[in-house]
């Protein structure tokens, strides 16, 4: 059964280390149904004004939104991260996107960590957009054990072990972290509102690859999302840097849209 209204879109962060533009254009191009902006270190992503042109210029809505919520992107709009998640959401009230994707707290912030579950509540509430925290992994912290891993998140890379309204399953971090894919899917329930469709092959790190190309459960996600009559966006959020070449890149892109499409009965 055809599902149209599974909307298939592509993370700006997807064609990095090209800027937030080539993304509109290669969604237009290879006919995605919109964007998710992934803000971050890419100056054009932090200008709601020249996303709002390229979103008219290309005729390619934005339907999320990605908080600066990385390492990298610790001081990006403001080094607190309470400012950066109401930006965020102001940011997406402007763009008319209906979801804006968040990591959970990273251990050292204590007070944004106490306050994270009603403050995501608040927001939503607010504004009425759903913000949906994604699952992280651990990692293995430089000089330790083989076997060692610890977490960076507070409380867990889990977000079901906290309870939102919306959460976002990144596959690339289920890979990372050995988890099982369609265990925390069932765990998020009816809160599953956004998927980060990409693979991994279990390799202790974020692979982003072109789903189909790892070990995660890709196919089997889409196609339970049909049965399941799903409603939020599939966000094809995969990792072109090494491509040599603009028809790599281009090539990766269309395949990771055929295999969404292909599973989702489109």
């Amino acid at each position: 059964m055809a599902s149209p209204e599974i909307a298939v879109t592509l993370s700006t962060a997807s064609v990095w280390p090209l800027r937030a533009k080539s993304a509109f254009e290669l969604a237009a191009d290879l006919g995605y149904d919109g964007v998710e902006v992934m803000v971050w270190v890419d100056p054009d992503s932090q200008d709601v004004g020249a996303l709002r042109q390229y979103s008219k210029s290309t005729g390619v809505p934005v339907l999320s939104v990605h908080s600066p919520s990385l390492l990298i992107t610790q001081r990006v709009w403001s080094p607190d991260p309470v400012v950066r998640l109401r930006r965020s959401v102001e940011a997406a009230l402007e763009l008319e996107a209906r979801t804006v994707v968040v990591h959970p707290p990273f251990r050292w912030q204590r007070r944004y960590g106490a306050a994270f579950a009603d403050l995501v509540t608040e927001l939503e509430q607010e504004s009425g957009v759903a913000i949906a925290v994604e699952n992280m992994f651990t990692v293995r912290p430089p000089g330790s054990g083989r076997n060692v891993r610890v977490s960076a998140f507070r409380p867990s890379i889990d977000p079901t072990d906290v309870g939102y309204a919306h959460y976002t399953l990144d596959l690339s971090h289920t890979a990372a972290e050995g988890m099982d894919a369609l265990a925390l899917a069932d765990r998020m329930g009816s809160g599953l509102s956004h998927v980060h469709l990409a693979d991994g092959t279990g390799a202790p790190k974020d692979e982003h690859l072109v789903p189909g190309r790892g070990n995660q459960p890709c196919a089997e996600l889409l196609e339970r999302l049909v049965k399941q009559g799903y409603e939020g966006s599939v966000v094809l959020e995969v990792n072109t840097r090494a491509a040599k070449y603009p028809a790599r890149r281009v090539a990766d892109l269309a395949e990771a849209l055929l295999f969404a499409r292909l599973h989702l009965g489109q």
